[in-house]
């Protein structure tokens, strides 16, 4: 695994960025797919915010937490990654049997995650435009992906249809698909 610490107003210490790649080497024990980490430590009214986005071969992992120790935090993502880790193998695993079928599995897709700056104002701009390269997938398992990304929503390629979808979360905790009518 290719591991990149970044900071963000802060500046990392060897002591930190030793602790941070100790701590993340335990999760390739649970998942040996990971290609690339990268963590990002930000100080932030005295509180100290750590994240990780871990990109698999065909899945993408992110976690956040946010304490008074830079090391709490480190200690907090690296126990989320590894729950999210574990019951994304167990999906895995039930879905697909014993036969764990790799080539079932998909990258993220493409979407564009578009942040309002204040929704009450009525000068709403675009802040922000995520691209992602689409890949072909059931509605499961952009549910899946949508849920080990903590988002509400998901742009996904239909695998069925070829068509772009949405899936969402809806407020019951379900999910919804929006497909587009030809």
């Amino acid at each position: 695994m290719n591991l990149i610490v970044k900071g963000k107003q802060i500046e990392v210490t060897d002591s930190v960025d030793n602790y941070i790649r100790k701590k993340m080497n335990k999760l390739e024990k649970y998942y040996d797919q990971i290609i690339e980490a990268v963590a990002t430590i930000s100080m932030e009214k005295n509180r100290h915010k750590f994240e990780v986005t871990l990109q698999a071969k065909k899945s993408i992992i992110r976690a956040e937490e946010e304490s008074d120790s830079i090391f709490n935090s480190i200690d907090r993502v690296v126990e989320r990654l590894e729950r999210q880790i574990i019951k994304y193998k167990e999906k895995l695993y039930s879905k697909y049997g014993n036969e764990y079928n790799k080539e079932k599995v998909s990258e993220i897709p493409a979407g564009e995650e578009i942040i309002v700056e204040n929704p009450d104002d009525h000068n709403r701009k675009i802040v922000r435009i995520k691209r992602f390269v689409i890949k072909p997938m059931s509605p499961e398992e952009a549910g899946l992906q949508m849920e080990l990304l903590g988002h509400s929503f998901y742009v996904f390629s239909n695998e069925e249809t070829a068509q772009l979808n949405v899936i969402y979360k809806r407020k019951d905790g379900d999910f919804g698909l929006i497909e587009p009518e030809v």
